[in-house]
């Protein structure tokens, strides 16, 4: 930091990288909280030599600065710290009072502390605030960034759901007819992507094709959570949510039901791309790289569930975990720090994740070339969200759009199942274009409400509308 840089700010309000401390004859010792701090977020100058009052700074200058330059670097090397902190130290003059600064870096291993874990700290606005013990153990997560996908649980392919493994492996056979992969056995198949290692289902294996008991064995209340609620908040939506999706056993099937939901709700213009209709579109392509980044990036030892919600004016993607590196430096270039590599390969090798980087750059621009909002991407110690915007054009075109869309499914069943009251849940899922689970769901919600009633035995029994 300069001279002319270090004036500029102290002429400046409030900065989240940079603290002063009159540190007149001693180190203070709140300057351990700011190191901490600092390290844990994303680095800063600590100053010594200046006080604050409000918003005013004083130079007061330090009286010994080598004495106190070099007891604050001992401690920062000493044992103090869980680890050792290495600082670049600046001398400024100001007629005849001197300002000490030290850069303090961002640790690749978290959280620093001082004495014990509880004293972790990041900087909150202009200042320092102490971690709770959920973001400490958030924090040693983040330090096994990109290793925790890979560990194996007391799970082989037995635990594994065959129904999910022959889908991935007929989406790859149709996107991929001559791949090599194809005309490997189940297990074979399943050790080249990593799905097993020497017999054991890996974290990512069970997260991406595991059953409902078997991921429980692991994590004991694995959801991907996906809501529509009919205003711009809770508070101006009439309830809480309209429509919530099922449970569903794994990270495969999770893709392809939101999906297939969540794309209803974005503009597709009629385009014709050679003899076909283009609905692959820069819009599409962004909100689909949004949920795959979602199921890859996400921290699923984390208490708090991926979600997706789906207001009137926008969509909103909230990821556990945080980035692992500030987003703008993600998203200058295609930096390929994946938290869940084995996940990020398995979704690769069907041609739904990119080679590398967090796809940043596809989702703003693509996002961008349609909606005119860009999107917004913010996060926390422990998380992060990205927000897709519609346009005030297409916001006006959707007003009744959910609504109308219940009500269309709910019909289109209803009808289904009065010209075929033997038809099979199998047939409802391919003539609505429903999901099983999303059949499934409106049956129930169907005969929660007294409209229909099922006679007879599960095979061989048929469908009565009663009102």
């Amino acid at each position: 930091m300069r001279k002319e840089e270090l004036i500029q700010r102290l002429g400046d309000i409030e900065w989240e990288d940079f603290e002063v401390k009159e540190a007149k004859s001693e180190v203070p010792k709140s300057s351990w909280e700011t190191v901490s701090a600092f390290s844990n977020t994303s680095g800063g100058w600590l100053v010594f030599g200046v006080s604050k009052k409000g918003k005013d700074y004083e130079i007061k200058g330090v009286e010994n600065p080598d004495k106190i330059g070099q007891d604050f670097t001992t401690v920062l090397r000493g044992q103090k710290f869980n680890q050792k902190i290495i600082t670049e130290c600046k001398k400024y003059i100001f007629g005849s009072k001197t300002i000490l600064s030290f850069y303090i870096p961002l640790a690749q291993k978290k959280p620093v502390y001082f004495d014990n874990v509880k004293n972790s700290f990041i900087r909150s606005g202009s200042g320092d605030k102490r971690l709770t013990g959920q973001e400490i153990d958030a924090l040693y997560r983040q330090s096994a960034y990109g290793t925790k996908d890979k560990e194996t649980a007391e799970l082989t392919i037995n635990d594994l759901d065959a129904h999910t493994i022959g889908q991935y492996r007929q989406y790859l056979e149709n996107i991929k007819p001559e791949h090599h992969y194809n005309k490997l056995s189940d297990i074979d198949f399943l050790t080249k992507i990593m799905a097993l290692d020497k017999g054991k289902a890996t974290i990512a294996g069970l997260l991406v094709f595991g059953t409902e008991d078997s991921i429980a064995t692991v994590f004991s209340d694995f959801k991907i959570d996906y809501l529509e609620i009919f205003g711009t908040s809770y508070e101006d939506a009439p309830r809480r949510y309209e429509f919530r999706l099922p449970d569903y056993p794994n990270l495969f099937q999770y893709f392809f039901s939101i999906y297939e939901r969540m794309i209803k709700k974005i503009d597709i213009p009629f385009k014709m791309k050679g003899a076909f209709r283009d609905e692959n579109q820069p819009q599409v392509k962004a909100i689909r790289e949004a949920l795959v980044n979602l199921l890859i990036h996400s921290d699923y030892f984390s208490p708090m569930k991926p979600r997706i919600r789906v207001f009137s004016n926008r969509i909103e993607f909230f990821n556990p975990g945080a980035l692992p590196k500030p987003y703008e430096v993600l998203q200058k270039g295609d930096i390929s720090l994946p938290r869940n590599p084995l996940i990020t390969k398995m979704f690769r090798v069907i041609d739904l994740a990119e080679n590398a980087g967090y796809g940043f750059d596809k989702i703003i621009k693509g996002w961008l070339s349609h909606y005119k909002i860009k999107p917004v991407v913010s996060g926390d110690i422990d998380n992060y969200r990205i927000e897709f915007f519609f346009d005030e054009k297409n916001l006006k075109k959707r007003v009744e759009t959910p609504q109308k869309t219940v009500e269309k499914t709910v019909e289109k069943i209803l009808l289904l199942l009065k010209e075929n009251p033997k038809i099979t849940q199998a047939e409802l899922a391919e003539k609505a274009i429903l999901s099983r689970r999303g059949v499934e769901w409106n049956l129930s919600k169907l005969k929660s409400e007294g409209k229909i009633r099922r006679s007879g035995p599960d095979k061989g029994g048929y469908w009565e509308i009663l009102r």
